[in-house]
């Protein structure tokens, strides 16, 4: 007979059920399989924004319905944003799947661990509570997706146009906003990496200066995952935020505010 999966035992009913996926955990696959289906996905929402929001301001007039069914609206979309266009907002709509689906099975995933959802009714509440909760986290991600998903050239244009310049282009809030976000992404990718240069970097020699350790970056990194498990190659984490964040936003408002500083040497030259 067929054994269940881990993550199936997680949800069955009854005393006999037991949660073999940590909560921690349950966030990531989470959030990750929903941004993963929001990129295939992203498109179809592009045009139902367009179809919702057309027709919005029809009645004074000032808008024609360049959207006619799925297909014909594809097609209209693609024609007069290109096919990027159908990608339009995907940033937001990552970053709204990530927050709600992730909030929202992690919240789902403690219930099934407190034994809540074992409980007469407790799947539907968990549920509800859970998707609630995952839905409020992720509004103002939403609200980001649907204003960049809407806008398009005039003659497409439905619904009420946003523009999202929020800082003035040559403010160097600009350049802070860049680096607090790059900042994010630079610590995520870099801090396996930091852990397993820090552990080669600081492991005993032999008489012939080799590892008593590790015996490359190979090694380092599957005896890491083997013996602390993979989530061993986030230690420190914090701490390395803590230092890239503020170097990243440094450098790179440094470099913009000399990079205006030259562009104004060479125009005074040229005057």
């Amino acid at each position: 007979m067929a054994h269940a999966s881990p993550l199936t035992q997680a949800r069955l009913p009854g005393p006999e059920a037991v949660e073999t996926v940590p909560p921690a955990v349950d966030l990531v696959l989470g959030a990750t399989a929903c941004c993963l289906a929001c990129v295939f996905t992203n498109p179809l929402e592009v045009v139902k924004t367009r179809l919702q929001l057309q027709g919005e301001l029809q009645a004074r007039g000032t808008y024609p319905r360049p959207y006619r069914g799925l297909l014909a609206s594809v097609v209209a979309v693609a024609r007069a944003d290109g096919l990027w266009g159908l990608q339009k907002g995907l940033a937001a709509g990552l970053l709204y799947q990530g927050l709600m689906n992730g909030i929202r099975f992690y919240c789902y995933s403690l219930a099934g661990q407190a034994g809540l959802t074992q409980q007469p009714g407790g799947t539907v509440v968990a549920g509800a509570v859970a998707g609630a909760l995952g839905a409020f986290v992720g509004s103002p991600a939403y609200l980001v997706k649907t204003q960049l998903q809407a806008q398009t050239v005039a003659a497409m244009a439905v619904g009420h146009q946003h523009q999202h310049q929020w800082l003035p282009e040559d403010s160097w809030l600009v350049a802070l906003a860049g680096g607090m976000i790059s900042s994010v992404a630079v610590a995520a990718v870099m801090t396996p990496f930091d852990v397993v240069s820090t552990r080669l970097y600081n492991q005993p020699v032999d008489g012939a200066g080799r590892g008593q350790l590790y015996e490359g970056l190979r090694d380092c990194l599957v005896k890491i995952c083997q013996q602390e498990g993979p989530w061993a190659l986030y230690k420190g984490l914090g701490p390395a935020y803590l230092r890239l964040g503020p170097h990243t936003i440094l450098s790179m408002l440094f470099w913009d505010e000399l990079r205006k500083l030259a562009q104004r040497g060479a125009h005074h030259q040229g005057t």
